[in-house]
């Protein structure tokens, strides 16, 4: 079920237009609050990387990554990125690179990254070894 991040009026309609405004309130509904990428604690308030950033959160901007969020029917947020993996995604890799989202129930293994501190040492010593 998609709502008004504002009012929290039901939003019936498939597709959300850069122009469609709340029935209720009046409010633009094609913006980053209504976003399942949106997440305040990451940078430009949204988790995917690749978003040009949007000063104002709450007016109607042309990302072409929005995705309505929508709410389940116990209030909790359905399919969105910052409250379902926001603490998974840095070890599970969350969210996917261009934007593409896991499949339901989906897992993946852990990331890990090397700090590449021995092959650095053993390349420094091999370039300035005694001769």
């Amino acid at each position: 079920m998609k709502t008004c991040f504002k009012c929290g009026a039901t939003i019936e309609l498939e597709k959300v237009s850069r122009r469609d405004e709340c029935l209720r309130c009046g409010t633009d509904l094609r913006v980053c609050l209504n976003c399942t990428f949106y997440a305040e604690s990451r940078a430009n308030a949204c988790v995917e990387p690749q978003a040009e950033p949007v000063k104002e959160k709450d007016r109607a901007n042309y990302c072409d990554f929005f995705r309505f969020k929508e709410i389940d029917s116990r209030g909790h947020a359905r399919g969105n990125l910052s409250s379902e993996h926001g603490e998974r995604e840095g070890e599970a890799g969350y969210p996917l690179a261009g934007g593409a989202l896991p499949r339901e129930g989906a897992t993946r293994a852990p990331v890990t990254q090397k700090s590449g501190k021995a092959e650095a040492e053993k390349a420094w010593n091999e370039l300035f070894k005694k001769r």
